[in-house]
């Protein structure tokens, strides 16, 4: 690669990190960690992992209101639900309060250009609380990253996550018929790809493999689409790195849709310069073509990661996404 080759190169990294994290930032002013929690242990089915879990305390004025423990009855963190290449997978679950019965899941996945990123960051882990709020159980999963494991891994292990929380449903109180997933940037096209992509994709792979990875409902924020057509944020030395030699159309969300796949809301900028529009656009034509119930909504003057562009708001704005979020959820998974 040239030296300017190089700096595009860095420099569009340091964008889509940027973007990953855009709205995990610090707590607002004045507020402080949420208080410790009193550990426990909840067992689980023959074979599974042991979580160690913590019981979130009531939710005092000055606790962190973007913290889900904070909004959960309670909290299995880092516990391991697949291992793959080497690598023991983590997941945080944590369970709503006051459910009456087995509640749905949905499953958050990060973006960070499928090279960095945490299951407790990026775009949409901004919605956890809502959804505890509303009575939803919710997950985050970690997955393997570029360069080190290169595509497919990244749906592989969010598809043996499914698995896992699937086979192991009772144990945390969700109900396994009734999952849903939502991610942002290189998650929204994960999560768009565990929607779309059945077992014929050849994406179901490691353990848990008498369990279905199918999901009910899927949120994609403006994940890539269709990568056959090159745009900024899957482009040159990152699409070489993260994808090699591997199939663009076999990575595609587009290439899956088929009558019969689950509900999307798909939500996206009309200002994102890293994934353009014209992806989720893509995707849209795609699952309509195929008779899949399907919505875009265009956040007026966002970028990617919906930051705002220019002096105009965002429209909707981040708190009307979130209750889209939740509303399309308790729609489809109730």
């Amino acid at each position: 690669m040239t030296g300017k080759g190089q700096l595009r190169f860095a420099a569009l990294l340091a964008a889509l990190a940027l973007a990953a994290c855009h709205s995990a930032g610090p707590s607002p002013a004045g507020q402080t960690a949420t208080q410790p929690v009193a550990t426990a242990t909840t067992a689980a089915p023959p074979g599974a992992p042991v979580a160690t879990a913590t019981t979130a305390p009531p939710l005092a004025g000055a606790a962190r209101r973007d913290d889900p423990a904070a909004h959960a009855s309670r909290a299995w963190k880092d516990i391991t639900y697949c291992t793959a290449g080497g690598v023991d997978l983590k997941a945080d679950i944590y369970a709503p309060n006051n459910a009456s019965g087995p509640a749905a899941l949905v499953v958050y996945v990060h973006g960070g250009a499928w090279i960095s990123g945490d299951k407790e960051s990026g775009a949409g882990a901004r919605d956890m609380p809502a959804l505890l709020d509303a009575g939803f159980a919710v997950a985050g999963v970690n997955y393997r990253l570029a360069p080190d494991f290169k595509f497919p891994a990244m749906i592989e292990d969010v598809k043996c996550a499914i698995r896992f929380f699937r086979a192991n449903a009772a144990a945390y109180g969700f109900d396994p018929a009734r999952i849903g997933a939502w991610g942002g940037s290189a998650g929204g096209h994960l999560v768009s790809l565990l929607g779309l992509a059945g077992p014929s994709a050849g994406f179901d792979t490691g353990q848990y493999a008498d369990y279905s990875s199918a999901v009910q409902a899927v949120v994609d924020m403006f994940g890539p689409a269709d990568l056959t057509v090159d745009f900024a944020g899957a482009a040159g030395q990152l699409r070489a790195n993260v994808f090699g030699s591997f199939s663009p159309a076999a990575a595609s969300p587009v290439t899956y849709a088929s009558p019969g796949d689950p509900p999307f809301l798909i939500l996206h900028g009309d200002q994102d310069n890293v994934v353009p529009l014209a992806q989720s656009q893509r995707l849209l034509q795609a699952l309509q073509a195929a008779g899949v119930p399907a919505e875009l909504v265009v956040v007026q003057h966002a970028g990617h990661s919906f930051a705002q562009v220019g002096p105009d708001p965002i429209s909707p704005s981040r708190e009307q996404i979130t209750q889209k979020v939740v509303a399309f959820f308790q729609e489809w998974l109730r």
